[in-house]
């Protein structure tokens, strides 16, 4: 099984990727856990979503090249992308708060998946940025939609245009992440959600949807489905395929 859904006894729903191996890449298995996470959390009782990686050094590292590479059109494409982006969009839209727990590196779809979550905790020395751009692509997801929600659009735009990894603490200064912590990552959990669990569910819920409720649902929906296509459109051509094949080179020369 590459992903684990735990209860938590802070009343959390747990996600885990667990492809530690792959530095927790998504893949379509992956994909159809979190759906699987987001729909329990829809309908039980439990307080929220946490969504982690396995280990200490990835959170995740965006979408599996060695399973996506494969994809080579625009249709093709975007039949994975949308699929994903769809998942994202109903973790961004979930009537309870969710949380990333950033444990390593978070990178590409890595960072889409963060951005979809209401809270960004992550350890000291984990590392993210969006570096879709180095592969001659724009984030497919959804995530840059989801990341002007979340940031000033100026320090949002920064981010996706220089498509370079920060350091938590710049990462902190700059609003991407709501808490930083050192030590284990259950404890950092916890010491996140400070008196959250303790709070009703109905209370939580009413906080959740004053914010889902500024925001018109259906254009946000069509902005997220129009980032896809374009990322669908610039995956087909070819500097995107040659950086890919490039860094997959270089990748497999290091080993």
């Amino acid at each position: 099984m590459v992903y684990e859904i735990i209860e938590l006894k802070e009343g959390f729903l747990q996600f885990v990727i667990k492809r530690h191996e792959r530095r927790n890449a998504v893949n379509f298995e992956v994909m159809d856990g979190l759906q699987k996470a987001i729909d329990t959390v829809k309908k039980s009782n439990h307080l929220g979503l946490v969504v982690t990686g396995e280990g200490d050094k990835a959170f995740c590292s965006g979408g599996d090249l060695s399973v996506f590479h494969k994809l080579k059109t625009e249709e093709e494409a975007y039949a994975m992308l949308s699929r994903m982006a769809n998942i994202l969009y109903d973790l961004f839209m979930l009537p309870k708060p969710t949380i990333a727990l950033i444990n390593g590196i978070a990178i590409g779809g890595g960072c889409e998946i963060a951005a979809a979550c209401d809270f960004r905790f992550a350890h000291s020395g984990a590392r993210a940025g969006f570096v879709q751009g180095n592969l001659a692509i724009t984030t497919g997801w959804g995530g840059g939609t989801m990341l002007l929600e979340r940031m000033s659009s100026s320090q949002a735009l920064s981010m996706l245009m220089k498509a370079k990894i920060y350091e938590a603490s710049e990462l902190k200064e700059m609003g991407f992440i709501d808490f930083m912590y050192e030590g284990s990552h259950l404890e950092g959990l916890r010491s996140g959600l400070e008196t959250m669990p303790s709070i009703e569910t109905d209370v939580l819920q009413a906080y959740k949807q004053i914010v889902l409720s500024r925001r018109d649902p259906l254009k946000l929906k069509e902005q997220v489905l129009r980032e896809v296509r374009q990322c669908s459109i610039l995956w087909e051509k070819d500097a995107h395929h040659e950086k890919v094949n490039r860094f997959i080179n270089r990748k497999n020369s290091n080993i």
